[in-house]
């Protein structure tokens, strides 16, 4: 049977790639950091799921996770799903904040990589997919952790590529616009933490950037296409003959990658937050 790791898997787009991969006949390495989470694949995909306890912030997790997974065979494909978000000013995110968010979203994926590439290199053929976001590609006001992480994570997949390649271990990304996620929820919470320690300077300079940044969150959430769609994207980068180096996810992705390419002037000032 085909084994794949799909990291973030219990909820959103990762949820979503285990039940098609599982839906595929595959069998599921699921990496997930509670119990309950635990408790859920199993739940709903018996013996299709083996869950991986694995934290992007804890590099014995994660090497453990890896032994395991090469001791049981070989992997067709990884799927670099977990990650966060968090929001604020970058003149007030706490930098304790913004490393965890580089350490999750950026480290964390270097990291898990490293850790399954044995099992990899093992298969007859190997894909690595990252879930990247097109917030890679352009970037705006009060979510600058995450768009750097992003930005960050283009040039880490673009560069693992390049050194892949001649073991033909292939290196795709995948940019979703807005998926209808709980990342969305969470992210208007943080953005509410975020004003309440917020000096009063601050407020008075940012808080109509987190007012539209809340509204912006709100009408991803209603209007964000469906994990599922995304999960597709994702499975058709692991097994296509020849798969894209890069796939967009939703019609506001490719809008803004067409954005992306405007002349940097014109660009900032479609992107500036308005007074």
């Amino acid at each position: 049977m085909t084994s794949y790791v799909v990291t973030g898997a219990s909820s959103g787009i990762g949820r979503a790639c285990v039940a098609e991969l599982v839906r595929r006949g595959a069998h599921v390495w699921a990496s997930v950091r509670t119990d309950a989470d635990e408790a859920e694949l199993v739940r709903a995909y018996g013996d299709a799921v083996t869950v991986l306890r694995m934290d992007l912030r804890d590099p014995a997790s994660i090497a453990a996770c890896g032994e395991r997974v090469t001791a049981g065979g070989p992997v067709r494909g990884l799927v670099n799903n977990a990650g966060l978000a968090r929001p604020g000013p970058l003149e007030y995110v706490p930098l304790e904040a913004f490393r965890e968010q580089l350490d999750v979203n950026v480290t964390g994926q270097l990291a898990v990589t490293r850790a399954m590439l044995p099992a990899l290199r093992i298969a007859e053929t190997a894909r690595v997919v990252t879930v990247g976001s097109i917030g890679g590609r352009i970037a705006g006001p009060m979510v600058g952790p995450y768009h750097t992480s992003k930005f960050a994570l283009v040039g880490l997949t673009d560069s693992l590529r390049a050194e892949l390649a001649p073991e033909g271990i292939e290196v795709v990304l995948v940019e979703p616009g807005a998926v209808a996620t709980s990342i969305w929820p969470r992210a208007r919470a943080a953005a509410e933490e975020v004003r309440a320690t917020l000096p009063a300077a601050g407020l008075e300079r940012y808080s109509a950037q987190l007012a539209a940044a809340e509204r912006s969150a709100a009408r991803s959430a209603r209007t964000g296409v469906p994990p599922r769609r995304a999960a597709e994207v994702v499975v058709r980068a692991l097994t296509a003959r020849r798969p894209a180096p890069r796939y967009l996810v939703g019609t506001d992705a490719r809008v803004a990658a067409v954005l992306a390419n405007l002349p940097f002037r014109l660009r900032y000032r479609l992107t500036a937050a308005k007074r």
